[in-house]
């Protein structure tokens, strides 16, 4: 099996272009990560669906999508994703038609992913309609928007009924760039109901911010369960994680990157330490059955801990 891996691009929901002062250059910074990593033989870029940073300070935070299309002109072999979209934002007929224009703009190298929303603050100050929706809606929601997009980007013409989301016979000409859909991706973790969106609709599943692979063997149990209830085949669903990255070519290069935080504790949610043990730890969550990494190098506009990652980390993974 080939492990694959990918990269979230600086856009400054994580306060990550806050050095820069003049958007065209914090702008140009994303799309040279973005190069970058289609240089490093990374398999994918990927941008957070927030539309304000997460510090709760007006600082320059990109949106995902246009983003994605001005990207996809600038590289030439990664595929392009979000990390997840919300729900929420979109309509999901719109949306299914977005991904079939990026998958057609990168000449068919578009990911979509999907999740329920969880950020109330980004989605009251942008004038959403209220009350905010409750977890279970939200849920309800995401597998009906599951069920449009695929749909949608399977099928020219399409009707799908749903109690918030549905559509009577909408156009989507064309589906993508090729025969093969818009691979679909979950993002969650939710045993009840969002993994049994996984298995109902999505290609791929993605799951976040653990190192322990217990974690990630419990939730792919709990995965296969609901695929053996809807009789699915588990293994046509790509096993993704994300999260973090702190790493250096040397011990004292790591602390460094961490700039005071604990490093049992960020080791918790992150991967931490030299190419060495990060080999250490990848390989524990392959063996757990992970298949694909989705990657936020820690200060991402600074290209070295990519490049390390790349050069010696990558190679050992499978």
């Amino acid at each position: 099996m080939t492990i694959r891996w990918g990269v979230v691009l600086p856009q400054g929901w994580r306060s990550d272009l806050t050095h820069l002062t003049d958007p065209v250059a914090a702008f140009e910074a994303m799309v040279a990560v973005a190069r970058e990593a289609d240089e490093l033989g990374g398999d994918s870029v990927w941008l957070y669906d927030h539309v304000q940073a997460v510090s709760g300070e007006p600082e320059t935070t990109f949106e995902c999508w246009t983003s994605l299309a001005a990207i996809a002109r600038e590289t030439h072999r990664v595929r392009l994703g979000q990390i997840v979209t919300c729900n929420g934002f979109r309509n999901p007929a719109l949306l299914a038609k977005m991904a079939a224009t990026l998958d057609v703009a990168s000449a068919g190298r578009a990911f979509l992913g999907l999740g329920a929303g969880w950020d109330q603050r980004e989605y009251d100050a942008y004038g959403f309609p209220q009350p905010y929706p409750s977890t279970g809606e939200r849920l309800t929601r995401l597998d009906e928007a599951a069920a449009v997009v695929t749909a949608m980007l399977r099928r020219p013409v399409s009707t799908v009924e749903g109690r918030h989301h549905g559509v009577r016979e909408a156009q989507n000409v064309p589906t993508g760039a090729t025969a093969s859909p818009v691979p679909l991706l979950v993002g969650g973790s939710g045993e009840k109901r969002t993994l049994r969106t996984v298995a109902r609709y999505a290609d791929a599943c993605n799951l976040t911010d653990h190192t322990d692979p217990a974690f990630y063997r419990h939730k792919l149990d709990v995965l296969a369960g609901h695929c053996a209830d809807l009789g699915r085949d588990p293994d046509t669903i790509l096993k993704t994680a994300s999260f973090s990255v702190f790493t250096g070519a040397t011990d004292a290069e790591v602390t460094a990157r961490l700039a005071g935080r604990d490093r049992a504790a960020t080791a918790a949610g992150s991967a931490v330490g030299t190419p060495a043990e990060l080999v250490d730890v990848f390989g524990r969550l392959v063996e757990a059955g992970m298949e694909y990494f989705i990657l936020y190098f820690h200060e991402p506009t600074d290209l070295a801990p990519m490049r390390l990652f790349a050069r010696e980390v990558a190679p050992h993974l499978g």
